[in-house]
């Protein structure tokens, strides 16, 4: 069972930071998300807090932050005001936002021998993922994605079919392994029509193979190095990822109109990192 997971909060915020009449923010709220921290947006707690909380639910015990330079503040709450009980945490520094790719080779680095040469699960800061996906993923020591039912996604979370082009479509086979990746599909194709069963959320289990493609993937279209392409690469080589299908939401914060919703959605929720 994979024990580790890198927690990706190292990115600039850039949608977030976009001005939006229509959201009405507290002032904490808005002094995260112009410092381009989004997980320390507040719900009751910090955004990431729950996040926390719901992978030592899964069973994780070790959990690396990677941050930005300028993200001091996040070190600070999580090492002096508010340190974790159930999980240990470390940090780690992305000298600058150049993709997913790059962010797990910052933490493979981070980790070293103790955790470095074993497989850890791989997400996003600003996504609330059921804590049942963490433990599916985590139940084997390979290389894996959670694919989620967009219609579920649609339906149940905050994610629609402009969203899901942010993402990526998934290609599955029929005995659950993932066969290929259009990542940041935008506008290419009916994202709401029959074709797109299966989104991925960037919610990985990362082996060494996948690590050693990380670093090793040429730039995107985008300017980035970025993780899916990675795993494409690792496809490409032979390297066998498994695709483990849900049907439930995630709750995606990304822009200022989705905060008041998530708070909403997690108000019930006490989070015990």
């Amino acid at each position: 069972m994979i024990r580790a997971a890198v927690i990706m909060a190292g990115g600039l915020g850039t949608r977030m930071r976009r001005t939006d009449d229509t959201a009405a923010l507290e002032a904490s709220q808005v002094a995260a998300v112009e410092s381009g921290m989004k997980g320390m947006i507040p719900i009751k707690r910090p955004f990431l807090e729950y996040v926390i909380s719901a992978l030592a639910d899964a069973g994780i015990t070790d959990v690396l932050l990677v941050i930005g330079p300028g993200h001091d503040g996040v070190r600070q709450y999580f090492t002096e005001e508010a340190p974790p009980r159930r999980v240990r945490l470390r940090f780690a520094v992305q000298p600058a936002p150049i993709g997913t790719a790059n962010a797990v080779t910052v933490a493979a680095d981070a980790f070293g021998d103790a955790i470095g040469h074993e497989p850890f699960l791989v997400l996003n800061a600003d996504n609330y993922y059921p804590i049942r996906a963490f433990r599916a993923l985590a139940a084997e020591d390979s290389a894996g994605v959670v694919a989620f039912d967009r219609d579920a996604l649609m339906r149940e979370g905050n994610v629609d079919a402009e969203r899901v082009g942010a993402f990526a479509v998934l290609d599955v086979s029929t005995n659950g392994t993932l066969r290929g990746i259009i990542e940041k599909p935008g506008a290419t194709f009916d994202l709401a029509g029959e074709t797109v069963t299966w989104v991925g959320m960037n919610l990985w289990a990362v082996t060494p193979a996948v690590v050693d493609a990380c670093r090793r993937v040429p730039l995107s279209s985008r300017g980035e190095y970025e993780l899916p392409e990675a795993v494409s690469l690792a496809l490409h080589e032979g390297v066998l990822v498994r695709a483990v299908r849900m049907s439930a939401p995630v709750l995606d914060l990304s822009r200022r109109s989705d905060i008041a919703g998530v708070v909403e959605r997690l108000s019930f929720v006490e989070p015990l990192p």
